[in-house]
């Protein structure tokens, strides 16, 4: 026995020799290579190792590794336009070499400059040209979906930071705690000299696609990421947003999202019609010989980008490498620099995939300068296979990436020994760094005015007030009104929340007020995704019928200016009781029961014909069941303090709900059922921009009065809705059933980009049409039957209230954006029912639009 474990240990003893003396014979060699006189780095200089075939070509940033299992000494680098350089290497060991290639000069005894017109550019005959083209025709074979099956690793990195700052902002006494923040990097890169690091995430993922048919899995293995107090910022919406506007880049699709718009990739389908191409290089030592082909817009201002591939000349045509920048002039806002970088791999059947991407975005409000933010974002792919198929059951659920328990509780040796590459110092500080600037006092204290101003709530512990832009309004009914309230938060509870406030109109001499109660099923803030929770509630409140708010509360302050007549109110009385459940993938369903009281305010009144006159009516209760289906695959959005703000994407949302009124339940006095959809698709259109369209249609069955009937979206201020129609007035048209369509063209400049004059103010075209088809049946139209409920009428006699005929109403507009980069002003037009009391058929509108 004792014999058989020293036998056992002379075998690891003899392994570990044979390990040694095979690591003692290995040459590790990395370093950067840069221009002797600038000390730019110099990207995709070719080495070679001396006496050999085998060498590289260093990646965009000018790195380069290498490993040497053999006792040479010496690598020779090279590049077009500099002198080559040879550098001695020590065997058998690890080491740093930076190589300066000095620049390579030709003496002449004479010039002669001959001047002449420039040729012009032209497709035809032109080997840039045809090079792209086949570029083009052999994408399809370069893309992941060539294959039936792939999977990779997956590392991310996204960091944000205060960028381009100067001693003087550096040395501001409100800084005076919070110097460790700051980082120096080199100042040629963008973002200038001095960064303040705010944010920092890195993943980790295991990625399987399958071909048919088409899934693509992701499993995150590991999440590190900075967190923020959720008093102040959705840490999750956070990283939601940073992931839209940082989307990994795939040079084969016709269009690459940058900053969440569609620029034209290089070599997409059309993008001959746009760039114009310029073979300025080709390197032959490097296997395969790769042509450099240099690109540019044929207009500046157009959403296009400008730099350099690197194609290779082996029949696949593939993309070795990619440079991507865009046009200082080019009509993105707040963009003040913009630099992809792609570097790709061989595959074992010789084409190619994506190894590693970098995306630098300079953001400022001035393109000359000054303090700004900048956000990269690395990613890299290893361990990339292809066609080995896995059980069906790896590829299901991929509509949402699916994280593991414990991926954001990984240890910093395991990422030290999972990252690609090894952060700097100063970059792994960042969590450190971060955490501790939340302990700091004045940044609470600051953190919290900031929530004052933009989100509208004050924090104070367990309670928030808010939101403050609800406290003083007014209108007709009312007069002035203030209001107050405030709910509970997670300090309090995470299981129970509360909300209330009142309201006091000076004019009616009447409070309002609403209170609910919700408790928390998934033991998560109700206002965190996925949302699942059990609310009650009343409410005692003034609203204008037909009039639909969107992000903002109906007794906003600016609000309160409207155009024309608008003095028709309800008082509503609501008893809610609401279960809201949603999913991982974006499904969700809610169940209501409601109990609802509506009495008329101001001119409204509620009245049936008898004999001639008219019987008025104080108020009409309804009692409700309802039950509300929501489909939004891939969603994204940050969770405000109130609301989601959405950030639309290509994806569809689908929308039903259908709600029954009971007689004889809780006071009900009717019976009806009411059935609705919608479907919300953005369509992207390259360089026309997008398209944002709505579908929508309801059915009422059942005998109702008008309140009770749909009440269409009608719009009496001076902002722009982009789902309420603008020229129409409050409960100007009623159906009980109807279709609409909503189209919002943005075109993103490209026309206006086209005109001298017009270019340098980077405006951007819009349109809009709108059209509403509907009607009422018999038994709901007052015109022909004297046993429903009655329109109002105005001092003339003639109802204002109206019921959609054959000719449907619509509505169209043309319109500038990007007026000073965030409004938008539009011309409206009404096209149909002209002869109703009290319209306009033209308006002018604007909206407030913040737009990259």
């Amino acid at each position: 026995m004792k014999h058989q474990y020293f036998k056992y240990i002379g075998v690891v003893i003899l392994l570990l020799t044979f390990a040694f003396a095979s690591n003692a014979q290995q040459t590790v060699v990395n370093g950067t290579v840069t221009d002797a006189t600038t000390k730019e780095t110099l990207p995709y200089v070719s080495f070679l190792i001396t006496g050999t075939e085998k060498g590289g070509r260093t990646d965009a940033d000018g790195k380069y590794s290498i490993t040497i299992n053999d006792n040479h000494t010496q690598i020779k680098f090279s590049y077009v336009g500099y002198k080559s350089v040879i550098k001695t290497i020590t065997p058998g060991k690890e080491q740093i070499v930076n190589v300066e290639l000095p620049s390579e000069t030709t003496q002449m005894d004479e010039v002669v400059i001959t001047a002449s017109k420039r040729p012009k550019y032209k497709n035809k005959d032109n080997p840039a040209v045809e090079l792209i083209r086949n570029v083009i025709a052999n994408k399809s074979k370069n893309r992941m979906d060539h294959y039936d099956f792939v999977e990779y690793k997956k590392y991310e990195r996204m960091m944000f930071s205060m960028s381009n700052l100067s001693d003087k902002f550096k040395n501001k006494r409100i800084f005076r705690n919070y110097k460790f923040l700051f980082q120096e990097q080199d100042s040629t890169k963008i973002g200038g000299k001095t960064m303040l690091p705010v944010f920092q995430q890195e993943k980790l993922s295991d990625n399987y696609f399958r071909k048919s048919p088409e899934k693509l899995k992701t499993i995150i293995v590991a999440d590190k990421r900075v967190n923020f107090d959720e008093r102040f910022i959705d840490n999750q919406g956070l990283t939601t947003y940073f992931d839209r506007m940082y989307q990994d880049i795939d040079i084969y699709d016709n269009n690459i999202s940058v900053v969440s718009n569609q620029l034209l990739s290089p070599i997409a389908d059309g993008a001959p019609t746009f760039y114009k191409f310029f073979i300025t290089d080709t390197i032959q030592n490097h296997n395969p010989k790769l042509v450099e082909l240099s690109f540019m817009p044929r207009n500046n201002t157009d959403l296009l980008f400008e730099g350099k591939l690197y194609i290779t000349l082996d029949g696949n045509y593939a993309v070795q490498n990619a440079y991507l920048t865009v046009n200082k002039d080019i009509n993105l806002n707040f963009v003040r620099a913009l630099e992809a970088k792609l570097d790709f791999e061989q595959n074992p059947d010789k084409r190619y995939h994506l190894s590693k991407s970098n995306l630098i975005v300079d953001f400022g409000l001035s393109k000359k300068g000054g303090t700004g933010f900048t956000g990269e974002r690395t990613v890299n792919f290893k361990d990339y296979q292809i066609n080995k198929p896995h059980p069906d059951t790896t590829y299901y659920g991929s509509a949402v990436p699916v994280v593991v328990a414990d991926a954001g509780k990984r240890s910093e040796e395991f990422w030290a020994n999972n990252r690609p590459e090894a952060l700097s110092p100063t970059n792994l500080k960042v969590y450190s760094n971060l955490d501790t600037l939340q302990t700091i006092p004045s940044f609470k204290r600051t953190m919290d005015v900031v929530t004052l101003f933009f989100a509208g709530y004050k924090d104070f512990g367990p309670f928030e007030m808010g939101p403050v832009n609800t406290f003083y309004s007014f209108n007709s009914v009312e007069g002035f009104r203030l209001r107050l309230g405030g709910r509970t938060t997670t300090a309090l509870s995470k299981r129970y929340y509360f909300e209330t406030y009142a309201a006091y109109g000076f004019n009616d001499t009447k409070w309002k007020y609403f209170l609910s109660g919700t408790y928390s099923l998934n033991n998560k803030s109700i206002y965190a995704f996925p949302q699942n929770y059990l609310r009650a509630s009343f409410q005692r409140d003034t609203k204008i019928p037909g009039q639909e708010l969107q992000f903002v509360q109906e007794d906003n302050f600016l609000l309160s200016f409207k155009r024309g007549e608008n003095d028709m109110m309800l008082y509503n009385d609501f008893y809610r009781l609401d279960y809201v459940h949603e999913f991982e993938n974006h499904f969700s369903y809610s169940l209501g029961l409601r109990k609802w009281n509506q009495t008329p305010a101001g001119s409204l009144y509620f009245a049936n014909s008898s004999e001639n006159s008219l019987i008025k009516t104080n108020s009409i209760r309804t009692s409700e069941i309802s039950v509300q289906l929501r489909y939004a695959p891939h969603e994204k959005f940050y969770q405000g303090k109130v609301y989601r703000t959405p950030l639309v994407d290509k994806y569809p949302i689908f929308n039903f709900r259908y709600t029954a009124g009971i007689k004889g339940v809780l006071g009900g006095e009717y019976n009806y059922h009411n059935f609705m959809g919608s479907i919300d698709k953005r369509f992207y259109l390259s360089q026309l921009g997008y398209t944002d369209v709505t579908l929508e249609g309801a059915y009422i069955a059942g005998k109702v009065p008008f309140p009770l009937l749909s009440i269409h979206r009608a719009n009496q201020t001076y902002a722009y809705q982009l789902q309420s129609y603008n020229l129409m007035n409050f409960l100007e048209f009623v159906s009980d059933h109807y279709a609409s369509i909503n189209i919002d063209q943005n075109f993103n400049g490209f026309f206006f980009n086209k005109v001298p004059l017009l270019k340098k103010l980077k405006l951007r075209e819009v349109m809009s049409f709108k059209a509403l088809y509907g009607g009422l049946r018999n038994e709901n139209n007052p015109a022909v039957n004297n046993n429903a409920m009655q329109f109002v009428l105005n001092q003339d006699g003639v109802p204002i209230t109206n019921s959609l005929s054959r000719d449907p109403y619509i509505e169209g507009s043309v319109g500038i954006g990007n007026i000073f980069k965030l409004l938008r002003v539009d011309l409206v037009k009404r096209f149909t029912y002209l002869d109703n009391p009290n319209v306009s058929e033209w308006g002018i509108r604007a909206r407030v639009k913040f737009d990259f």
